[in-house]
């Protein structure tokens, strides 16, 4: 991942917490954007039932709908270049963690990058793992 100095940080929490909170925040960063990349497909299996997804102001909800809106975006192909990655622990979901993401998006066939900030909201599962219970997605103009 491109430009994730520790410098543009902000985590809250102990310092054990906001250690493991940044590790998990950034393995779930490259996972999700090189998925988006190569796989659009499976990126359906890290929601769940419960999850929302607002994709420029169009909001769906479930993993399912979440899968299909992925899938139906008017691109084919695209490279994701992250620039930053913030994260903090949320005391609202015990062991949850809001990870804000900042960077560039390439479109096939497209001379021009676009700019893109997006938030994540990681639940802890019963397997011990995450899933992503909020994802808001906005390209950044101007």
């Amino acid at each position: 991942m491109d430009g994730q100095g520790k410098e543009g940080s902000t985590n809250g929490g102990g310092a054990g917490g906001s250690d493991q909170c940044d590790v998990v925040a950034r393995a779930f960063v490259e996972y999700y954007y090189q998925t988006f990349d190569t796989n659009r497909a499976a990126l359906a299996t890290l929601y769940g039932q419960t999850s929302m997804l607002s994709f420029e102001g169009h909001m769906v909800a479930g993993a399912e709908e979440i899968g299909r809106k992925l899938l139906g975006l008017p691109f084919e192909q695209c490279r994701h270049a992250v620039c930053t990655v913030d994260c903090q622990p949320t005391p609202s979901f015990p062991g949850g963690i809001l990870v804000f993401v900042s960077g560039n998006l390439q479109l096939a066939g497209e001379e021009h990058q676009l700019r893109f900030s997006q938030m994540f909201q990681l639940v802890p599962n019963e397997q011990g793992s995450f899933f992503v219970q909020n994802d808001i997605f906005r390209l950044n103009y101007g």
